[in-house]
């Protein structure tokens, strides 16, 4: 019987060198797709699957994740004085409640599987949700959701997200290889980061969303610099694999990746249009500036 999914770890700890100077006060992770930070939409997302606790890998300049999903009295104040009951009702909805946070600092940026292990103590001796907040999964039913079904039909166990990718675009990806379907989901034969053009197994790329089981974290603290001096994520989750099953979840819908300016807006367009307040005069606004 596989063990609940409670705890949610979110690695935020990155620089986001590449919205820079937007990045050099404001952390990537706030940056709004419409009018919630990119990490608000990973969290809803954590929070709709069942997550109970939310623990945040953080580094320097990072205090303003933290003061999101807390309290701010003077703001509470301000807003009943004025009677604004909907945007209190919102604010309270998507504060996690007292206890359910933790935050912890990656010190040096050691890369993702540092980050990780950074989070061993909190996460303790049960299998956790990773989460990648660049990484926006767009879907009615959220993309972890699905993926503690394909936990629950497979005993336990490992579970990677992944979404196809064009062809050509393989040797940009960490890859996975498909086997027969369990359910939902499906065996992973293979996890190569990268492969050379032409070598890759499938289409399926890695999309940032992960249930693992806390052996990994042994595996994490032993890891030898992998790529770019890095510990990598992907060398201990092969090595975990030679000893787990890992079984992975195909998503269907969109994926974002909020990372590069590309997806970042891309991903306001396409959360723009989904709602309904916006997107009537939305569309409207970007057909007049399409036009030639």
């Amino acid at each position: 019987m596989s063990r609940p999914i409670r705890k949610a770890v979110f690695p935020v700890a990155g620089l986001g060198t590449r919205f820079l100077p937007a990045t050099k006060a404001v952390p990537k992770e706030m940056l709004t797709v419409v009018d919630r930070p990119v990490i608000q939409h990973v969290v809803d997302e954590a929070r709709a699957a069942g997550i109970e606790h939310f623990i945040f890998v953080t580094g320097r300049n990072k205090g303003v994740i933290e003061d999101h999903f807390d309290k701010q009295y003077e703001l509470d104040d301000t807003l009943q004085r004025r009677g604004k009951t909907e945007a209190i009702e919102i604010l309270k909805a998507q504060l996690p409640g007292a206890g359910q946070t933790s935050f912890t600092r990656q010190q040096e940026p050691l890369g993702l599987g540092h980050a990780v292990w950074c989070a061993r103590d909190i996460v303790g001796d049960e299998p956790f949700a990773l989460l990648l907040p660049d990484m926006l999964h767009q879907a009615p039913r959220g993309a972890l959701a699905e993926m503690i079904d394909v936990y629950d039909e497979a005993g336990g166990g490992n579970v990677v997200a992944v979404y196809e990718v064009p062809d050509d675009q393989t040797h940009q990806y960490g890859i996975v290889g498909r086997g027969e379907a369990v359910g939902k989901g499906f065996k992973m034969t293979s996890m190569v980061e990268k492969p050379a053009k032409g070598t890759a197994q499938s289409n399926l790329a890695i999309s940032g969303r992960y249930i693992l089981q806390p052996e990994i974290f042994d595996l994490l603290s032993k890891q030898e610099p992998g790529a770019g001096g890095e510990i990598q994520l992907t060398d201990s989750m092969l090595a975990l694999a030679e000893v787990q099953p890992f079984s992975g979840f195909a998503f269907t819908g969109p994926v974002y990746d909020t990372g590069s300016k590309l997806g970042f807006l891309t991903a306001n367009v396409a959360y723009a249009l989904t709602r309904d307040e916006l997107k009537g005069e939305f569309r409207a606004e970007v057909e007049r500036l399409l036009k030639p």
